[in-house]
């Protein structure tokens, strides 16, 4: 596989904001000045909204047309998502790859982003999972630090990063579009840290995203990488707010298991899942147990395809906070030995 370099910004650097999913400026305005705020006032940036990104009529071709245009103008050097939400599978397949593979820039997103990242991907333009306005930048309180530094990483600086666990997370939210909410520090509990199976080595590219986008992908025959591309990747895989339970995640593994890929991935990644929403307010204990069981069925399903391939899980990206913002196609290492993760910024 081959991928495009992509430049690091300066600042002073303006960067596009874009809607591709949930139009969440539309809703919550508050939480989206706050976090253009942040990207301007702590990162020394430009945010340049397109078009559409706070239209909540915006159409798929509209949402195509804002993806585009940030690509394709040379005065943005960075384009980042406001959130996810729960419409790419319908319109990405009707993207021009030109656009996208004749000018690539760092793109910033996660979970329904998936399928934009995998799009990139497939067009040998490397991404960031993470890095959206409302969840990083616009964080109730203040940004997590732990966040920023990695953001700053994927922005700025790069090279190879040996990634660390946060001391502590958060995955229980308190409500947007609430005034007196923007100034408080959610609830944060102490981190278990990485969970690691096996003792071999791995090296690749990452790839993967939200389970959920990936069944998707699987279910409506989106484009994929080649079993021969999975050789040369490391599998990465996060659970969203919707909090699936272990059988959908297991019937997810196993589609992938079942079409040759996890036989031959040379690590799996896992972000810590979330376990808490305001339909689903779990226990503490209720966590620990959602958690532990999605981790057990993770490594049970792996192991029947893939006997020696390293499984870490728990790590800090997806849906909880603090998150780093992964690369995507970008180069790693698992070093067992030494319990380490590598990954080029």
């Amino acid at each position: 596989m081959k991928f495009q370099t992509l430049s690091k910004l300066q600042p002073g650097d303006a960067v596009g904001i874009v809607s591709p999913s949930f139009v969440a400026p539309a809703v919550f305005p508050m939480e989206y000045d706050l976090g253009l705020s942040r990207l301007r006032d702590q990162f020394g940036l430009k945010p340049i909204e397109l078009p559409h990104a706070k239209d909540p009529n915006a159409t798929h071709a509209d949402k195509i047309q804002d993806l585009v245009e940030a690509f394709t103008n040379p005065s943005i050097k960075a384009v980042i998502t406001t959130l996810g939400g729960d419409h790419q599978i319908e319109y990405i397949h009707k993207l021009p790859a030109e656009p996208f593979r004749e000018n690539p820039k760092p793109f910033f997103g996660y979970s329904d982003n998936t399928h934009f990242a995998n799009f990139l991907f497939m067009h040998g333009v490397p991404s960031f999972y993470g890095g959206c306005v409302y969840t990083e930048y616009a964080r109730q309180g203040s940004m997590d630090t732990f966040t920023e530094r990695y953001l700053r990483a994927a922005l700025f600086s790069g090279g190879a990063i040996r990634i660390e666990a946060s001391p502590d997370y958060n995955d229980e939210d308190i409500p947007w579009g609430v005034a007196d909410n923007l100034g408080k520090r959610r609830r944060y509990q102490p981190n278990e840290g990485w969970y690691w199976n096996g003792s071999h080595d791995g090296y690749g590219y990452t790839w993967g995203g939200c389970v959920e986008a990936i069944d998707e992908i699987l279910r409506h025959g989106r484009p994929l990488p080649t079993l021969s591309a999975f050789v040369e990747i490391i599998l990465f895989l996060e659970t969203s707010e919707e909090i699936p339970s272990s059988n959908y995640v297991r019937r997810v593994l196993r589609a992938l298991g079942e079409r040759g890929i996890l036989s031959r991935v040379q690590g799996v990644l896992v972000g810590r899942p979330k376990a808490w929403s305001f339909e689903q307010p779990h226990t503490d204990d209720e966590k620990i147990a959602y958690a532990a069981s999605q981790r057990k069925m993770i490594e049970e399903v792996t192991r029947r395809y893939n006997p020696t391939a390293p499984i870490i899980q728990n790590l800090d990206f997806g849906h909880t906070a603090p998150s780093l913002c992964l690369p995507y196609g970008a180069q790693a290492r698992i070093l067992s030995n030494e319990r380490a993760i590598e990954i080029h910024y």
